[in-house]
């Protein structure tokens, strides 16, 4: 997903020249995560590349301000699951200094043939806590493997396999990344808080891809150095912060014949600079805010010495102004409304046009790099939201514009990815229900809705042969109904049982609105039982999913035959944890 900006506190996630972020780089991150942040829209100025559509913050479990002590976990389950994880702290020292890590280990046969996968991950947090001064240290480090399984499978190959994977049991990859980040907070004399943060980000891996005979491998490496810096004042129901964040990248991709001829070895390079300012007004029940950013990003392609092409490079500047409101119409509820507007420049493989290396033979094709202009949404929201004794509602209506929208286009590359290009106009338009009721005080019930309304208003489609152009037409992969529910119940202060579903409606998998090239409607049940022992310090948790054992998909796409391919749900199964803490 490259239109969700991705932070750990703070530190940007995301790769700068793809926009994205692989999570199974970093095996059971979320193990070690404190808190889950999630902006939808264009949403408030951020690090890193562009909140296009929503933006997700991590907070690690911290060090400092915690007692001493720490716990393990086993897990094994269906499919051959097993996960293995441990984790301490120390505490504060009379010095000040605290420090937290876990380590976790995971892997599974994969429910499709040939699809399993091995994890490592550790994360280490240290803080050092004085008088007005902060020091915090994060190291993030995850290992990776697979057999590769990202090609769907057509309805006959379903029919004879349901486990069936197009690709070769020896088509794997292997991917081991690493973050560091190093951040000084101080409270100023003024009042004032200044919070600055350097870090570093690794990654180093490979995956291949067999057109037999012939068998590739695609190598990937990349390093890029960051730093961040803000300053925040309050005073009389006024908020003011401010900050720049800077990064320089570059990454190397390299790809071969096996067992060792060497076809290409070129290299991207991307820098970028922002700077933020937020103000926020308290005037009687209102609040008001108004946030603008200026952002500049440049890229440089150094292509193999044997090419024979040149050097080319490319530069966009954005301003990226939000503001809104929210009142207090009496206690327990507001309302608020906003408007924001933001660019986001083409990826690298928008730009090459789903290619990896830029050489005499394609470079015409594919084109200047401002062949892909940059897009550019305006995102409208309105809401109220009410909280209670007994529970929360809370109800949004948006409307997201966009222009030059970079849309998903054409059949999967040999990466997996699909190539996007400039389809001139597209709205996204809707409205989300979310609440939560406790009826009795053991009981209580969640969920979410979400219904949308989302069009491409004009592009010219090839899927088919001849150009044919296409207008109101459904942007692939985007259901206009999606629902989640939960029902937890606490029949004993150590016990806890919970059912929860999820609801979606049927999709396109491409952007034609093809009656012949849809993605069916799906509903999974799931539940969870858990248990505490020993005062709560230990606790066993078992989970189902899928207990309806559904025959339906979790996705798909449309090959470059035009056959639909898809992506099958997991059967029916269950996962039993047993945790143990001191």
């Amino acid at each position: 997903q490259t239109r969700l900006n991705n932070t750990l506190a703070g530190v940007p996630l995301n790769d700068i020249e793809d926009q994205d972020l692989s999570f199974a780089n970093f095996a059971d991150l979320l193990g070690g995560v404190q808190s889950v942040q999630v902006q939808r829209g264009v949403g408030t100025s951020s690090n890193g590349t562009a909140g296009f559509a929503g933006s997700v913050n991590l907070e690690s479990r911290p060090a400092a301000g915690r007692a001493r002590g720490g716990g393990a976990a086993l897990q094994w389950g269906s499919f051959g699951a097993q996960r293995l994880s441990g984790e301490g702290q120390t505490g504060t020292s009379a010095r000040g200094f605290s420090a937290f890590a876990r380590a976790s280990a995971l892997r599974t046969n994969g429910f499709r043939a040939h699809s399993g996968l091995h994890g490592r991950s550790a994360l280490v947090n240290g803080a050092w806590v004085g008088d007005r001064d902060v020091v915090k240290l994060t190291v993030l480090a995850g290992l990776f493997a697979d057999t590769l399984s990202y090609v769907g499978a057509t309805p006959a190959q379903l029919a004879q396999n349901r486990r069936f994977n197009p690709l070769a049991p020896d088509e794997r990859d292997r991917f081991g990344q690493q973050m560091v980040a190093l951040g000084w907070t101080r409270a100023l004399a003024s009042g004032a808080t200044v919070n600055t943060t350097v870090y570093r980000n690794s990654a180093l891996g490979n995956y291949d891809w067999f057109d037999l005979p012939d068998r590739y491998r695609f190598n990937l490496q990349h390093q890029w150095y960051g730093v961040t810096s803000t300053v925040a004042r309050e005073w009389a129901g006024v908020r003011l912060q401010g900050g720049v964040n800077a990064n320089r990248y570059w990454r190397a991709h390299r790809g071969y014949l096996q067992p060792d001829t060497e076809l290409y070895d070129n290299r991207g390079h991307k820098g970028d600079a922002s700077g933020f300012a937020k103000l926020a007004v308290v005037r009687g029940r209102a609040e008001w805010f108004l946030d603008v950013q200026g952002r500049w990003a440049r890229f440089r392609y150094q292509p193999d010495e044997n090419a024979q092409v040149a050097s080319r490079a490319v530069d966009w500047a954005f301003l990226n102004p939000k503001a809104g409101v929210s009142v207090a119409l009496r206690p327990g509820v507001r309302a608020f409304a906003s408007y924001g507007s933001t660019g986001r420049e083409p990826a690298r493989n928008d730009l090459f046009a789903g290619e990896d290396d830029l050489n005499a033979g394609n470079v015409d094709a594919i084109g200047d790099f401002r062949r892909v202009r940059p897009e550019r949404v305006g995102d409208l929201e309105l809401g109220v939201s009410a909280a209670g004794g007994r529970g929360t509602v809370a109800f949004t209506a948006y409307r997201m514009d966009f222009r030059n929208d970079i849309a998903r286009i054409g059949a999967p590359t040999a990466s997996g990815l699909v190539p996007r290009r400039n389809v001139g106009r597209s709205v996204r338009q809707g409205v989300e229900l979310e609440g939560t009721w406790t009826p009795v005080p053991r009981v209580t019930v969640a969920g979410h809705a979400a219904w949308s309304d989302n069009r491409i208003l004009q592009f010219t489609d090839s899927s088919r042969g001849a150009p044919r152009l296409l207008r109101n037409v459904a942007p692939m992969l985007t259901p206009r109904f999606i629902t989640a529910h939960r029902v937890t119940v606490r029949p004993a202060a150590r016990l806890e049982t919970g059912v929860e579903g999820r609801y979606q409606s049927r999709a396109f998998l491409d952007n034609t609105s093809s009656p012949d090239r849809v993605l069916p409607d799906y509903y999974t049940l799931d539940a969870t039982g858990r248990g505490a022992l020993a005062g709560g310090r230990h606790a066993r948790v078992v989970r189902g999913q899928n207990l309806g054992n559904t025959q339906k998909f979790g996705s798909g796409n449309v090959s470059s035959s035009g056959r639909a391919r898809y992506f099958i749900l997991p059967p029916r199964a269950v996962y039993v944890t047993a945790e143990v803490g001191y």
